[in-house]
This record gives structure tokens, sequence and C-alpha cells, in this order.
């Protein structure tokens, strides 16, 4: 399974300031492929998985947002009670540590997108492989 970029972007814990951070991103044409967002010591974290980062970064860095592209590791699991279970078992066995999961499926959809940040990315990647819906 693939790697991905993912962006973490550093927005105010206050009324509306997630919704100015999805506006830019809506005018700059991207698409969320995923997202998820935390509060942390009075600031909120929001990461994000987008179709193309290069245009994402340019859009955040035109409105003086703060944040950094990491690497993640992604893998598409059949929507069954369990997968994301076994996925995570499977890093476990790699000794691969999970910093953060996120995971995501389409209503009606059979697979579902989870999202993994890594210690080790490369062993991640490889052990995952094993978890993944393969395609015929």
């Amino acid at each position: 399974m693939p790697s991905a970029k993912e962006l973490t972007v550093a927005i105010p814990d206050k009324p509306g300031a997630l919704a100015k951070c999805l506006g830019a991103l809506a005018e700059g044409g991207i698409n969320l492929l995923g997202y998820q967002s935390y509060v942390e010591e009075g600031e909120s974290l929001a990461r994000f998985l987008v179709d193309d980062v290069p245009a994402a970064t340019k859009v955040l860095g035109g409105h003086h947002m703060i944040f950094e592209v990491t690497d993640v590791a992604i893998v598409n699991l059949k929507y069954r009670p369990g997968e994301l279970a076994r996925a995570a078992a499977l890093l476990g066995k790699a000794q691969v540590n999970v910093n953060y999961c996120y995971a995501a499926r389409d209503i009606g959809a059979t697979q579902a997108l989870a999202v993994f940040g890594v210690d080790n990315l490369r062993k991640a990647v490889a052990a995952l492989d094993e978890a993944a819906v393969k395609e015929c």
C-alpha cells in the first residue's frame, strides 16, 4: 500500500477558524480525502489528506497559516468489523509504533480508507500491504 503526504495545520481554537481554513482550501480547488482535528494546549490542530499537496501548501501559505507536511501510510480496508484492528495488529507485529490514525468511508461503500501516522513509514507500508484490499 502506498504512502501519502498529509498537512497538519495550526488553527486558532475559536468559532469560525476551522471554516476559514476549509473555505480557503475549497476556494483553491482542493479536495479533502481525509480529515481529523483536535484541540491541544488551546490550539486546534487539523490533519488533512488532500488531492493536491503543492496547491494546498500554496493556499495555506497565502493565508499565512502555520502548517507542516508529513508522510503517512494509507491503506484501503474492507468495510467490516475488525479490519482496522487487523491492520493495527500487523503494524504492531512489524514493530511500528502508531502515533495516530483516522479512517472513514463513504456511505454504502465496501471499503474504508485508513491513515496512519507512524514512526517507520517504510516498515508500515510493507506491513499494511498485507491488510490492503487487492484490486482484481
